[in-house]
């Protein structure tokens, strides 16, 4: 179970790193964490029940929540609906951003066939609301290492946002800055969510791996 990474874990969740490359959701087409979390628990002669209540695009890493029982999976759902759940990224950008932090809104339209998102001026049908925030900490000649915290959830978001202002981030081919060194350079680092059935306070972080383009970066908060 190398590719499995548990954070914290009890009877009605468990958190844990997703890798680089592996889904979010049950999916026949290639690796997925449920299957992974089952696996691990049906080892163990326990309850394998798992339910995924958000997503990391394939290409992300980094900090998620799954759903071990049937009755906690709508609260969960429901609390990231309600922004109850901060999740945090950090992300490496190709370029630097104008303000060292600050808040970015804006209107994205999903186009679903082709998987992609864009930036669009009005609203009509397929648009809703972005916002995030971002406080840049650290650089390179080239790179900005920024943290983020997400304000809504929607897809492709961070990288669009960014994107759609010069600021792709490195190795998001989708989205305008190809590195055959690495995929898009984007980790979910924090979550922070009130235990929907004991009313605890949790917060799990991860730093990203050691490797490139983290590495480039003198300290990874």
């Amino acid at each position: 179970m190398s590719d499995l990474t548990i954070l914290y874990e009890d009877a009605h969740l468990v958190i844990c790193l997703k890798p680089v490359g592996v889904l979010s959701e049950d999916s026949e087409k290639g690796r997925c964490m449920p299957a992974l979390l089952r696996e691990h628990y049906r080892a163990q002669g326990k309850s394998d029940y798992i339910a995924t209540v958000h997503r990391l695009d394939k290409i992300v890493g980094g900090v998620m929540v799954f759903s071990r029982r049937r009755e906690v999976t709508g609260k969960l759902i429901a609390a990231i609906a309600q922004h109850e759940i901060t999740k945090e990224y950090l992300a490496v950008l190709r370029g630097h951003p104008e303000k060292p932090e600050d808040t970015l809104t804006d209107l994205l339209f999903r186009d679903a066939a082709h998987n992609k998102s864009y930036v669009v001026k009005r609203m009509r049908k397929g648009v809703r609301e972005a916002r995030l925030s971002y406080r840049e900490i650290g650089r390179t000649d080239e790179l900005s290492l920024v943290r983020i915290r997400l304000h809504t959830g929607r897809t492709h978001q961070i990288r669009v946002q960014f994107s759609s202002r010069g600021l792709p981030l490195l190795g998001d081919i989708r989205y305008g800055s190809r590195d055959d060194r690495c995929s898009a350079a984007l980790w979910s680092c924090r979550l922070s969510l009130r235990h929907p059935v004991t009313g605890q306070m949790l917060e799990v972080t991860a730093p990203p791996p050691e490797d490139y383009p983290w590495q480039l970066f003198d300290a990874v908060e």
